[in-house]
């Protein structure tokens, strides 16, 4: 047993009520900080009839608007470049980030002093030191730095751990999944699309993964099923840890660590996570889904109040853990988006879910999903790559797998499956789109 198995072992062990009283104490002064100096809180607050002086109990945190990307985007749109919610200008600042953004529109954009993004690699260390990375550790970052907040921090946590950081930067696959191989790296991170991409390419070069020196792989930026999970371990022959972030907050709010799989502490010391129907905005009880709302302390630019996040989540009480640790967590990580959800026929249709089932079937080599409207009919559609050595007699059982799988899952819905060439479906290394619905809006 790792004898210093906490990166703060003082927080990350807190009773309750001390955590509770910590957050509070917290919470008051960001909110000071916001009303202080930001125009945008000043104004939401009045609008709200909210004011800092009223966080007395736990439950005033409620007092708090929400804050939502909407307005968010909003407010950049009116006061260009960087909006209303930054308590200085970028005269203050020392960087600059976006989120990836969707098409049409304009991403957001972030700026941090030199204490946030102190703190920033600070979360990532959480994270890192709890999956076992140590200072004689070789992390490669597999993730094309720019704009986009993607690993940032988690290559600043490496260093500040005391770890040898690797920026992977803009090369191809293949050069990447080289230099894993020739520094000896022990710890990759990526996104799980890019992980299972780099494993493809490794095979493709004939280099084999699972007699390399890599034992960690730290995964983030899309929701992670225990199906692709197995997957990526098993292809890389390590243990894989999730984690999630946000450009909004610059950093995560949670991770797994070696001795909880499958369950995500939330860093309680420095977040208050909620989680709310998506439709009223009430608080849900422990165990159900809903939205995930999150409210930061240490990022001193842009204070994040009760920000909506649109993520759906299943929180559970510190006691599902067994590790020590005193902090709620995530069960599986982020399940998916609210507004990922696709009715087809009057089913409910999530991508992980239907990753989820894909991944069992170790022939798929990449897959693709879309919807689309026949006259007045729905139509749910599975592309499917197979992998090289997959010949063409055993596709009808392989379709017939899928088929029968994907409507147990989806109440009796019928997935049509189509075969597409080898390299016809996209790649992704950040975030992956697989699901597209084609339907006139």
């Amino acid at each position: 047993m790792d004898t210093f198995p906490y990166w703060n072992p003082k927080t990350e062990t807190l009773s309750r009520g001390d955590l509770r009283s910590l957050q509070l104490a917290k919470l008051r002064r960001v909110a000071d900080w916001a009303f202080a100096r930001s125009p945008f809180y000043r104004r939401t607050f009045a609008a709200a009839g909210f004011s800092p002086d009223q966080l007395r109990t736990w439950d005033d945190v409620q007092r708090i608007p929400f804050l939502t990307r909407e307005e968010w985007m909003q407010s950049q749109a009116d006061h260009p470049p960087y909006g209303e919610l930054p308590v200085a200008g970028d005269d203050v600042a020392i960087r600059l980030h976006t989120t990836s953004g969707t098409s049409g529109k304009q991403p957001l954009r972030a700026l941090d002093s030199r204490k946030d993004w102190s703190w920033a690699a600070e979360m990532w260390c959480y994270a890192l030191w709890g999956a076992g990375v140590r200072s004689h550790d070789i992390g490669y970052v597999a993730f094309g730095y720019g704009s986009f907040i993607g690993f940032w921090g988690l290559h600043n946590g490496l260093e500040k751990i005391g770890a040898l950081a690797i920026p992977g930067g803009a090369q191809t696959t293949a050069a990447r999944v080289k230099q894993i191989v020739d520094f000896g790296a022990t710890v990759v991170a990526s996104t799980p699309t890019y992980a299972l991409r780099m494993a493809q390419e490794a095979e493709i070069l004939g280099l084999d993964l699972r007699s390399s020196p890599v034992r960690i792989v730290i995964l983030s930026g899309e929701p992670t099923p225990a199906a692709t999970r197995d997957l990526i371990e098993e292809q890389w022959g390590a243990k894989v840890f999730d984690t999630a972030g946000m450009t909004e907050i610059s950093t995560i709010f949670m991770f797994e660590p070696a001795d909880q799989p499958g369950g995500c502490h939330i860093i309680e010391d420095h977040f208050i996570e909620q989680v709310v129907d998506p439709d009223t905005g009430a608080e849900m009880p422990y165990g159900e889904a809903g939205e995930r709302v999150t409210t930061s302390f240490g990022r001193s630019m842009i204070p994040l109040l009760r920000y909506r996040t649109k993520d759906l989540v299943v929180k559970l009480p510190h006691t599902a853990a067994t590790n020590g640790r005193t902090w709620d967590l995530y069960e599986g990580g982020i399940i998916g988006r609210v507004d990922d959800m696709k009715l087809v026929r009057g089913t409910n249709v999530y991508p992980r879910a239907i990753e989820g089932i894909v991944r069992q079937f170790p022939e798929v080599d990449e897959f693709q999903v879309e919807i689309t409207r026949e006259g007045i009919r729905d139509e749910i559609t599975l592309h499917v790559e197979t992998i090289d050595t997959f010949g063409d007699a055993g596709w009808n059982d392989l379709e017939r797998g899928l088929r029968t799988e994907l409507a147990d899952a989806h109440e009796g819905l019928r997935f049509l499956i189509r075969r597409r060439a080898a390299g016809e479906l996209p790649r992704f290394e950040l975030k992956a789109r697989r699901l597209h619905d084609l339907r006139p809006v």
